[in-house]
């Protein structure tokens, strides 16, 4: 059914910065990116979620936009973008692009406008204080690098709010104006279609700020109405949110159906490293119970990395340590003293069988899997660089210089290639996996086309199964299209487990796909053996 693609979607997250190089400037570009679409499509990804691609100033990364009606000169024109989607519709693909309005450029016209003047249209379409507030320090985002939610600008005399970096200062979405012209930006690139936005930092999106207050209001029914100007203008158009709060704080967010329909699941994803770190399943299981129900047409989207840290705020200290030592124990890997900026193949010590489990575990989890660019081929990071860099280095296509990357010579590119090592480009590329029937791109190749003939992942209602045994996590899917029963283990040990009380009588049992080929008795089909770090998807029959 269209309306709901997003259920059975497979989201491939980039930028197109660091995908390829078309021109041979250092920077990735826009007709780069359409060169490798077969490259994408014949992964089994559905959909490209592109980071930004405004212009911009560049000091964080987009995320500082500076004109959201533009494509960033360095990447291309507005041609290229409409000619992306086009390509990328030709091979069954969708695009997605960041929303990012919580915040602007300081360079951003409106901002400009507003300090210089405070009769300017566009004052009230910022956060002001006259006085400087008493809670400057609060709310800090990026703690040890942002000092402060606050700064006075000289300029205007006013004190300025701002979530994230200084140079990024907060909309005032209690501004009708700013709401109705974030309509318009929404209107704008679904016209040139794009199929949804990845909404960025949408807690902070929703905020209703006040300077003499520390805690800020949040005005759920904003979401309504960025809903409804998306549903009028393209009917399946999506909204996937970054929303990383508290459990009794999510469902304001899906509303009845009528706010969000996908929300990135922040708590299963901490939990899943935890279960990696202990060898337990238990935390998996913990973290799904918790989930609550949520409106038949949402769903939550799963993910392992992503362009940010692995975010552990919401493990408890002890929790949070133990990933710290299992996956960054030393203090250059960790950031924000919540986080671990590294990808997973380093974090898991380029094991395949851990990797694939892992990446097994998250696309059998009720929802839409989310995956990072380079994930398939095991791509590592590089520690030398500051903060979120460490992770968004250029793609590794071959062992050409500059990884296949760009021709440009290697002090102009956008970041540096991981070179040498394990992870290093010679070793880990495109170009040597496709040509090994064992790598794990070719694994991943497998998994996503298994996935497609799963569709109960993503549309079914799911339930935890009792395998009596801690290190296994077991699920059941069922939707019209039939019931899937995923399995696996999260211990270095093989076992067996009993699914006999949790199945039907009479129930059969057949491999969709497996970590290898088990040969199941059909005499015994409830018995299920798994080896160490082990995973098996079965359609019940």
């Amino acid at each position: 059914m269209e309306e709901r693609w997003f259920k059975e979607a497979v989201i491939y997250c980039l930028e197109a910065s660091t995908f390829q190089d078309s021109n041979g400037d250092g920077f990735g570009d826009l007709r780069g990116l359409i060169a490798r679409l077969d490259y994408l499509a014949r992964l089994g990804v559905t959909c490209l979620w592109l980071g930004p691609v405004h212009p911009t100033p560049g000091r964080d990364d987009g995320y500082d936009v500076a004109d959201y009606y533009g494509i960033d000169p360095r990447l291309g024109s507005l041609g290229d973008f409409v000619d992306l989607v086009h390509q990328a519709s030709n091979r069954g693909l969708r695009v997605m692009i960041d929303l990012v309005v919580n915040h602007t450029s300081d360079e951003h016209p409106w901002f400009q406008s507003a300090r210089a003047d405070a009769a300017s249209p566009y004052r009230d379409w910022y956060v002001w204080s006259a006085a400087e507030p008493a809670h400057t320090h609060d709310g800090v985002v990026f703690p040890g690098v942002q000092k402060t939610t606050w700064t006075y600008d000289k300029k205007a005399r006013a004190w300025y709010y701002h979530r994230f970096y200084d140079f990024q200062p907060d909309l005032n979405w209690a501004n009708p104006d700013v709401r109705a012209e974030v309509a318009r930006i929404i209107a704008f690139w679904l016209q040139l279609g794009v199929s949804g936005f990845r909404m960025d930092a949408a807690p902070f999106v929703i905020e209703d700020v006040h300077p003499d207050e520390a805690v800020h209001r949040r005005e759920y029914r904003w979401l309504n109405d960025v809903r409804d100007r998306l549903s009028w203008r393209r009917g399946d158009a999506v909204i996937l949110a970054e929303a990383n709060v508290p459990r009794d704080e999510l469902l304001e967010y899906f509303g009845d159906g009528d706010r969000l329909p996908m929300l990135f699941n922040f708590s299963l994803n901490q939990h899943l490293f935890l279960a990696l770190a202990r060898g337990s399943a238990g935390p998996v299981r913990e973290a799904l119970v918790a989930l609550p129900t949520i409106p038949p047409t949402c769903t939550w989207a799963t993910f392992l990395r992503n362009h940010d840290e692995v975010d552990l705020s919401g493990l408890s200290e002890n929790e949070r340590d133990e990933c710290f030592a299992a996956f960054g124990p030393e203090e250059s890997m960790q950031l924000y003293g919540r986080g671990i900026r590294r990808r997973l193949a380093p974090m898991l010590g380029g094991d395949r069988r851990r990797l694939e489990l892992a990446y097994a575990i998250q696309c059998s989890l009720p929802g839409t899997p989310v995956l990072r660019y380079g994930e398939e081929l095991g791509m590592g990071d590089d520690l030398s660089l500051p903060e979120r860099n460490a992770l968004r280095t250029p793609m590794q296509w071959s062992d050409e210089p500059n990884a296949g990357f760009s021709t440009a010579s290697s002090d102009r590119l956008i970041r540096p290639v991981i070179s040498g090592g394990k992870f290093g480009f010679e070793r880990v590329n495109v170009d040597a996996q496709r040509a090994d029937s064992a790598s794990l791109l070719a694994w991943f190749e497998r998994m996503l086309r298994s996935l497609r003939e799963c569709p109960e992942f993503g549309t079914g209602t799911w339930a935890t199964l009792d395998p009596a045994t801690d290190a296994v996590l077991a699920l059941r899917f069922s939707a019209a299209t039939g019931t899937v029963v995923a399995v696996s283990n999260l211990a270095d040990e093989p076992c067996t487990v009993d699914l006999g009380p949790e199945l039907p009588e009479g129930t059969r049992l057949l491999e969709v796909f497996a970590n290898r080929q088990y040969g199941q008795s059909p005499a015994d089909q409830s018995r299920l053996e798994l080896d160490g770090f082990g995973y098996r998807w079965l359609r019940v029959r």
